[in-house]
């Protein structure tokens, strides 16, 4: 059994994006390609993906990579409001900006939007929460604001990534229990401004792609 030094090595050096490029096939996704950030940031993602079941992906940025976790319903502002955020592979920083198509077929196939961004900021170590299954940290995105947790579930044999819960806090940003979804009211891109069912209709692909596709 690995040390828990080691562990920490591996999972601090090169490879960490390699889960990530494993997945994908660069020469049929406008995906960016594995790329570490300089680290220290501090920027935040949530993308609305409308792959074969749809959800919302939070993504954090630190130590050069996004930390990534699927929202199956989305998140909710209401205090206390449970929602299950399953923890995915690490991504790169260049993942903050990606608005377009996956094509069908490919992992996470489907229409993908950014619905909000902004900054985050951790209350406390953000290595010691995430170790130990419990991360605080506050947003301050155009949709998302205020204090929120991750907490992790306890693991079942039968599942092969981390489940986590999405918990908005009590604060006055919160909404009250039975108060509308905000993400029935925004349904668009907070940066073009468009739906997942219009990025999917228009089939762009990335320059460098539609070049690929004209030869």
């Amino acid at each position: 059994m690995a040390s828990p030094t080691k562990v920490r090595r591996s999972r601090s050096g090169k490879d960490r994006l390699a889960d990530y490029e494993q997945k994908r096939d660069f020469a049929r996704t406008a995906e960016p390609k594995p790329g570490r950030g300089r680290g220290g940031g501090s920027q935040f993602v949530v993308q609305k993906h409308a792959a074969r079941r749809l959800h919302y992906d939070l993504r954090l940025e630190l130590d050069g990579v996004l930390k990534s976790w699927a929202i199956t319903r989305g998140p909710s502002l209401v205090a206390g409001e449970k929602r299950l955020a399953v923890q995915t592979e690490d991504h790169p920083i260049a993942y903050l900006d990606f608005e377009g198509n996956i094509p069908r077929g490919e992992y996470g196939g489907g229409a993908m939007i950014i619905w909000d961004q902004g900054r985050w900021r951790p209350e406390g170590d953000p290595h010691r929460g995430l170790q130990k299954g419990h991360l605080e940290f506050s947003l301050a995105g155009g949709r998302l604001k205020g204090r929120w947790h991750l907490v992790r579930m306890r693991a079942r044999p039968q599942e092969k990534k981390e489940q986590w819960l999405l918990i908005k806090a009590d604060d006055e940003f919160a909404r009250d229990a039975g108060a509308a979804e905000v993400t029935v009211e925004e349904t668009t891109s907070s940066v073009t401004g468009r739906t997942a069912d219009e990025v999917a209709a228009s089939g762009e692909l990335r320059a460098d792609h539609a070049g690929r596709a004209k030869v």
